[in-house]
């Protein structure tokens, strides 16, 4: 039986606001992305990447949930929302959006969740470390990243970065 993504969401890092560089942290791919399978991602990502002071995030139920602010609350990382009907308020999300479905959602037929997940990840793998980007001196994002954000240590408490965004992209 061939099963259909409804949605995917995306995080991004925003590493430095003069180039508006963003690198694709996360793509989750799922039938009914909720607030748990958000804060699951983001809990992967704080151990990883460290805490950001800001997320920033359209007004999609699995953001809005009762988990989402409860995470952002214990975790100190301030939710910021977009206005409704205002993509203009997050560009950065916009433009990487527009190359995700295009070059990707577009090009491809997915027969199943794990299919999905499996082109999804190839893109997103050849969009961070394979590609290089003008704007990064033709670095790769992951490359442009390791130089702009210090990896988290085990040991010590990780280090908060600039900003992330998140993005739902419904199908």
């Amino acid at each position: 039986m061939m099963e259909t993504i409804s949605s995917v969401f995306w995080l991004s890092d925003r590493n430095d606001d003069r180039l508006n560089v963003t690198e694709s942290l996360a793509l989750y791919i799922g039938q009914s992305i909720k607030g748990y399978d958000v804060v699951a991602v983001l809990d992967k990502l704080l151990k990883s990447r460290g805490k950001p002071k800001t997320i920033q995030v359209d007004n999609g139920s699995e953001f809005t949930s009762k988990a989402m602010d409860q995470w952002a609350y214990f975790n100190k990382v301030e939710l910021d929302f977009s206005r409704p009907g205002k993509p203009t308020d997050n560009p950065f999300i916009e433009s990487f959006n527009g190359k995700f479905r295009t070059e990707c959602l577009n090009q491809n037929w997915f027969l199943s969740l794990a299919d999905a997940r499996d082109k999804i990840e190839a893109w997103q793998q050849d969009y961070n470390r394979i590609r290089p980007h003008s704007s990064l001196d033709n670095m790769t994002p992951h490359e442009f990243a390791r130089r702009c954000i210090p990896p988290a240590s085990p040991t010590a408490q990780p280090p908060e970065y600039n900003g992330v965004e998140f993005k739902k992209v419904s199908l």
